[in-house]
C-alpha cells in the first residue's frame, strides 16, 4: 500500500468521524429548538444565537488565521453579505422558530428537511439549470410525505391542524433554498461569509427588537437554550462538515450519512421534548427521505448497482 493510498484512507476516516459528529449535533437541535422556545420568543431565540455563533465564528477564523479575509472578502462581497444576512440567520430562522413555536416538533422538523428538493426546483429559474424528471418525481414524493404529516396521516380530508405552521416551515425551505444560491455567487472560505453574513443579520434582528418594544429579559433556561442551538446548530455542526467535505477524497462518500439525523431528530424528540411520534410522522418522513433520495440520484444508484443480471 502505497504513502498516498494510506493518506486517503485515513482521510476517509477522519470524515466519517467528522460527519458523524455532525449529524449528531443536526439531529438534537430540533429538540433544542422546542425546548428553548417554552422560554423565549422565536426572535429572542434568533438574537441570542446569532450573536454566540457570529462569536464562536470569529474564534474559529483566528484560530484557522483567517482574520486578514474577513476585510479582503466584505471589499469584495459586500452587496451579497447585505443581501444574505437578511436572508440568514435574520428572515430564515425567525420564520423557522415561528414555525416550531407552532407545530409540534415532530412535524416542523421533517417538513424543514425538504429544502434539498426546494433547492433543486429553484436552481432551474435562478441558476438556469435543466429541469430533470427525477427532480419532479423526487418533489412529488416529497411533497407527498408533507401532506401525510400535515395532516397526520388523512390526507383526503385536507384538514390541517396548524395550517400557518406548515405554511411557515415549507417557506422556511424556500428562504434557505435562496440563500445557499446566493451563496454561491461569493466563493471564498465559508467560515468567513457565514460570519460575515451574521454580522449583517445581526442589525435586522436588533431593528425587530426595538419594533416590538424592547429587549425582555429571558430566564437561564432560555440562555443556555439559545447558546447551545447558537453553538450547534449555527457553528459547531457547521465548521465539522466543512472539515468533513475537506477531509474525504469523494463527497459521495460522506453525503448519504445525512439521511441519518432526520430519524434520530425524532428519537430524540420523542425521549427529550417528550412528543409520542405518530405513525403519520414516520410514514411522512420516509417519503420525504425517499424524496430527497431520487432527487440526489441515490436511489438510482442503488437500483443500478443491485439490479440482477
Amino acid at each position: 500500500m502505497t504513502e498516498q493510498s494510506v493518506s486517503v484512507i485515513q482521510g476517509n476516516r477522519r470524515a466519517t468521524v467528522l460527519v458523524l459528529a455532525a449529524v449528531l449535533c443536526w439531529s438534537t437541535v430540533a429538540s433544542a429548538f422546542k425546548l428553548s422556545l417554552q422560554y423565549l420568543s422565536p426572535l429572542q431565540l434568533v438574537t441570542i444565537a446569532s450573536v454566540v455563533s457570529a462569536i464562536f465564528m470569529f474564534g474559529a477564523i483566528c484560530w484557522q488565521r483567517r482574520l486578514p479575509e474577513l476585510a479582503t472578502s466584505w471589499r469584495a462581497n459586500y452587496k451579497w453579505y447585505l443581501a444574505l444576512g437578511f436572508c440568514n440567520p435574520f428572515l430564515y430562522y425567525l420564520i423557522l422558530f415561528n414555525a416550531y413555536a407552532l407545530l409540534p416538533a415532530q412535524q416542523a422538523q421533517p417538513l424543514n428537511y425538504t429544502w434539498g428538493v426546494v433547492l433543486a426546483l429553484l436552481s432551474v429559474p435562478l441558476l438556469k439549470q435543466k429541469l430533470r424528471r427525477q427532480d419532479l418525481l423526487a418533489g412529488l414524493v416529497c411533497y407527498t410525505g408533507v401532506l401525510v404529516i400535515a395532516t397526520r396521516g388523512d390526507v383526503f380530508s385536507l384538514q390541517f391542524d396548524q395550517p400557518v405552521g406548515v405554511a411557515l416551515a415549507l417557506l422556511s425551505t424556500v428562504i434557505w433554498s435562496c440563500y445557499w444560491l446566493l451563496n454561491t455567487r461569493i466563493g471564498g472560505n465559508a467560515a468567513v461569509n457565514l460570519l460575515l453574513t451574521f454580522c449583517c443579520g445581526l442589525p435586522w434582528l436588533m431593528l425587530a427588537i426595538w419594533w416590538q418594544g424592547g429587549w425582555q429579559w429571558p430566564p437561564l433556561a432560555g440562555w443556555l437554550g439559545a447558546v447551545y442551538v447558537g453553538l450547534f446548530e449555527m457553528g459547531i455542526a457547521f465548521l465539522l462538515w466543512q472539515g468533513a467535505l475537506m477531509s474525504c477524497d469523494n463527497t459521495a462518500r460522506i453525503s448519504n450519512f445525512i439521511y441519518l439525523s432526520p430519524p434520530l431528530s425524532l428519537l430524540l424528540i420523542a425521549l427529550l421534548v417528550g412528543e409520542q411520534i405518530h405513525m403519520a410522522t414516520i410514514a411522512g418522513l420516509g417519503l420525504i427521505l425517499l424524496g430527497v433520495a431520487i432527487q440526489q440520484g441515490a436511489l438510482r444508484r442503488f437500483l443500478l448497482r443491485n439490479r440482477s443480471y
